[in-house]
């Protein structure tokens, strides 16, 4: 009988829920409608989109007015950091200091770091801050950071690597009382931990469907009133002006379905998996010498990030062939390179090629755990022994 493997990777996507699925079913078939038109078709979903607005502003404190809908979270940190930069750069202080300097940290996911990168070709300055062994950023080193044109800081809520969350409402303070714009990319944290925007003093918040059993292919940017940004796609006046394009309409409305669970169910979704996510570390720390990368505490509740020493992880996953998980490395052409995240962290060669990521979520079961132990024994056994 031909088995699937055992899903450990919720931090890469996760499954749609059935509600969401449902939900979204009429707006596949009979509900097809522009929300632009001003017919009985165009109502409807017209109609969606606004219901749609309000649960996923609900779910992050925010006002319906400040949810632009995107194609997904590497759109809304692009539409984020070029956005704010190309509005406001030699503009003046009309609303907040105009400058062409942005701070971010190494440990980024490329949407953030590459849009930083191409911005560099306008002229544009980035400073990345590093962070200290557990993958934390210093709002300290933010403060010192500053500088008469700095225009931006954006700072990861959740590390997608090591699950690490991110003291961005201390972050977010000091932006504030320099007038500045201050972003997050919260795809790794909505939906698994709560994510207010006035709590966490952010101007700008990415959201990703499909990271919290959503769809593919849909997200979301808040913006905060009063912020000055240019759209990333130019074209008629949807989304208040600011993302041309007609709505995915099914897409748009599975978000919101996620974005109404998501706070009933996260609460005691992450402590059942918090419980089996350190089930699964204590048992492997007894089959070999392994190093937790990330924060002990202040992580995400269903992310485990383990290097075992002297055994390439990509090796070790390969063996684990009813285990779907992600190494903590990138393998090109059969060269194993150390992961960046683990880098700036400090981890040490003989551990940083041993990194597996194991993700787990609202599906994942203690059978599961214990199957998964069983496999991750025999593959050790296998590797140090054979």
């Amino acid at each position: 009988m031909n088995t699937k493997p055992i899903y450990l990777d919720y931090n890469a996507t996760t499954p749609m829920d059935p509600r969401v699925t449902k939900a979204m079913i009429a707006y596949l078939k009979e509900n097809f409608g522009n929300p632009s038109s001003s017919h009985y078709y165009g109502k409807i979903t017209k109609d969606a989109v606004s219901k749609a607005r309000i649960a996923v502003a609900e779910l992050i404190g925010a006002g319906q007015d400040e949810i632009i809908f995107t194609s997904g979270g590497s759109e809304s940190n692009n539409m984020a950091i070029k956005g704010i930069a190309f509005a406001n750069k030699d503009k003046g202080r009309a609303y907040r200091q105009a400058g062409n300097h942005i701070i971010t940290s190494s440990i980024e996911h490329p949407s953030i770091i590459n849009p930083c990168g191409y911005l560099e070709k306008f002229g544009f300055k980035t400073t990345y801050l590093p962070v200290d062994k557990f993958g934390l950023v210093s709002p300290k080193d933010v403060k010192k950071a500053l500088t008469k044109e700095t225009l931006l800081v954006t700072i990861m809520h959740a590390n997608n690597e090591v699950g690490t969350i991110e003291p961005i409402a201390e972050i977010g303070e000091i932006v504030k009382k320099e007038g500045l714009y201050f972003h997050s990319d919260a795809a790794q944290s909505v939906g698994k931990i709560p994510t207010l925007v006035n709590e966490l003093r952010v101007d700008l918040l990415t959201i990703a469907a499909h990271k919290f059993y959503g769809p593919k292919g849909v997200g979301a940017l808040y913006i905060r009133q009063g912020t000055k940004i240019d759209p990333l796609i130019h074209g008629a006046s949807h989304e208040a002006g600011k993302r041309a394009g007609t709505e995915n309409i099914a897409a748009v409305v599975g978000l919101a379905e996620a974005a109404r669970i998501a706070p009933n169910e996260m609460g005691e979704d992450s402590k059942r998996i918090q419980r089996l996510r350190d089930k699964l570390y204590a048992e492997i720390k007894n089959m070999a010498e392994v190093k937790l990368n990330g924060a002990t505490d202040n992580r995400l509740p269903n992310t485990l990030n383990i290097s075992f020493k002297n055994i390439n992880g990509a090796e070790l996953l390969a063996k684990l062939k009813g285990i779907a998980a992600s190494t903590g490395s990138a393998c090109h052409e059969k060269e194993s390179k150390v992961s960046g995240v683990l880098q700036a962290m400090g981890v040490k060669q003989d551990y940083a090629q041993g990194s597996i990521r194991f993700s787990l979520g609202k599906y994942t079961t203690e059978e599961d755990i214990n199957n998964a132990l069983g496999q991750i024994a025999e593959a050790l056994l296998d590797k140090l022994f054979k």
